[in-house]
């Protein structure tokens, strides 16, 4: 068998650039950096959060009318 084919694990800190929480967990990176994490993401805390790109939320609001 060959050496050194397996690569090496670290300890990494992995901190979400949403809510700044971080936590550890086994990787091949010392630091991972995420968007969005699980107490942070609107799936699991249950709030709603549109995100508005352009205008095109409250121009579907003004066409339909629902507001």
């Amino acid at each position: 068998m060959k050496k050194d084919t397996h690569p090496t694990i670290f300890q990494a800190d992995v901190v979400c650039s949403g809510c700044s929480e971080t936590w550890k967990t086994l990787s091949t990176r010392e630091k991972i950096a995420v968007e969005i994490c699980s107490s942070c993401h609107p799936a699991w805390t249950g709030e709603q959060r549109i995100v508005d790109t352009e205008g095109r939320v409250d121009r579907m609001k003004r066409r339909y009318n629902l507001q």
